[in-house]
């Protein structure tokens, strides 16, 4: 294996699935794998994606991107999608879970997503989302994966699926992290160690990516945006060790690790990436 970081890093020419496309962190993570030369196959929920798509195409050539639209809660159309990109493309490199639902609904800056209120539903979208999602789409994906002995499934938890929130933080403002969110990525943790566990005689390479603070400041009108000039943020920089809040693109660097071959015998692990969110 080369040691020069052009090789090392690379991920040209190869297959990669990522969840959650049209999402904050999933754009940035959609655009490094292009940046990169890698062919994208890009899944989210209908709306904003054709969008993303459309631009990336332009951007980056018609054939360098190919999106699905879909509710991944109907886990019948879900399931009839992945096993319809498998007929296309019978083999992909690396797996990103990355989606997930950050709103009203999964309990966020509401009190109904409170622990002393949330519903039964709210707990089973987090668990749903974080576990089941990445379990089928590796289940689907996975079989050519071990056929051809090798391939990169990466994980995106958050750091509280280590830690728990800091009451602190969410004091006298509208803000509020659902305790289902931190269960359910935590869940995804352990079925990333199950993967690794399991699938590595067959050279399948299973990580995860927790990110910290990285707070969608750019588009107020998301889920679960933060104003650039709310206190919140101040409370956030102040937490990490660094003193600010993680700008997307910080993500390419452990994502490029992790899915090309710089990372080819690291398996089974979280890696925080989190301004030191987590050390003190």
């Amino acid at each position: 294996m080369s040691s020069s970081s052009a090789d090392l890093f690379s991920i040209r020419g190869k297959s990669i699935l990522l969840t959650g496309a049209a999402g904050y962190l999933g754009r940035a993570l959609g655009r490094t794998a292009l940046e990169n030369g890698a062919h994208l196959i890009a899944i989210s929920r209908p709306g904003r994606l054709q969008e993303q798509v459309a631009e990336w195409k332009k951007e980056f050539g018609d054939d360098s991107v190919a999106g699905y639209s879909v509710d991944m809660y109907d886990i019948e159309a879900l399931s009839a999608l992945l096993d319809r990109i498998v007929t296309e493309m019978p083999f992909i490199d690396v797996i990103v879970n990355n989606a997930h639902e950050m709103g009203p609904m999964t309990g966020f800056n509401s009190a109904e997503g409170r622990l002393e209120n949330a519903s039964a539903e709210q707990w089973m979208r987090h668990l749903t989302a974080a576990a089941y999602w990445p379990a089928l789409v590796c289940q689907k994906l996975g079989e050519a994966m071990k056929a051809h002995h090798r391939g990169s499934i990466i994980n995106i938890s958050t750091v509280y699926a280590l830690v728990a929130p800091s009451p602190h933080l969410y004091e006298g403002t509208s803000f509020h992290n659902p305790p289902g969110y931190s269960a359910g990525k935590a869940a995804m943790l352990a079925l990333t160690r199950y993967l690794a566990s399991f699938w590595g005689s067959y050279g399948i390479r299973a990580n995860a990516i927790l990110p910290g603070p990285f707070s969608n400041t750019e588009d107020v009108s998301a889920p679960n945006a933060v104003r650039s000039e709310d206190p919140f943020l101040d409370r956030l920089r102040a937490r990490t060790c660094l003193g600010r809040i993680g700008r997307a693109g910080e993500l390419s660097g452990p994502f490029l690790f992790l899915a090309s071959d710089a990372s080819s015998y690291v398996t089974g692990q979280a890696l925080s990436v989190d301004g030191g969110w987590t050390v003190v």
